[in-house]
């Protein structure tokens, strides 16, 4: 289990730099790699530690091009939108974003994640999607009496369950 803290950015995250003005899932090179099977790990902070213990050869990372939006909307006494303005959020601010899942990681006794990564996920075992992997993840928690939250229990039982299901489609490495 790791964040991958020496590893490379997948290849196709290469060909681009800079920052963009879309949102994270509708940057190029994350569709690219969703017609290559990857998906974008969920942002749920039910999984915030999702990337951290899915198998490695499953996973994969690029840099954070897109740009998150503050946006101001100004009402009249009617309550009727008068105004819509949206701006990037500042540097600072986009690290006020991380506060909750850096906290949900502590409480777990996991390290932050690196700054700066989108991460994408393939699907294990014979599951089609990284949302049935999640929904398989759920089902087995309630057969064994898991609470499904962030919790040490709910990690020990995805960690494990995620390695069974990587040894069953040979994407353990």
């Amino acid at each position: 289990m790791s964040w991958d803290e020496d590893g490379t950015p997948h290849p196709l995250a290469l060909r681009r730099t800079g920052r963009s003005e879309q949102e994270p899932d509708r940057l190029p090179e994350v569709r690219e790699l969703e017609v290559l099977g990857w998906e974008p790990a969920p942002e749920d902070m039910l999984w915030v530690f999702l990337p951290y213990v899915w198998p490695p050869a499953a996973r994969t990372w690029i840099p954070d091009r897109s740009t998150h939006w503050a946006v101001e909307t100004r009402l009249d006494g009617h309550g009727h939108i008068t105004d819509v303005q949206a701006a990037p959020l500042a540097e600072p601010d986009l690290h006020d974003l991380d506060w909750e899942a850096e906290e949900v990681l502590t409480e777990l006794g996991l390290p932050h994640r690196p700054p700066g990564r989108l991460w994408l996920l393939r699907p294990l075992g014979s599951l089609p999607t990284v949302g049935a992997v999640l929904d398989r993840l759920r089902a087995v928690a309630e057969e064994r009496g898991v609470e499904v939250r962030a919790s040490a229990a709910f990690l020990a039982l995805t960690r494990d369950e995620l390695a069974a299901l990587a040894a069953e489609s040979g994407s353990e490495t």
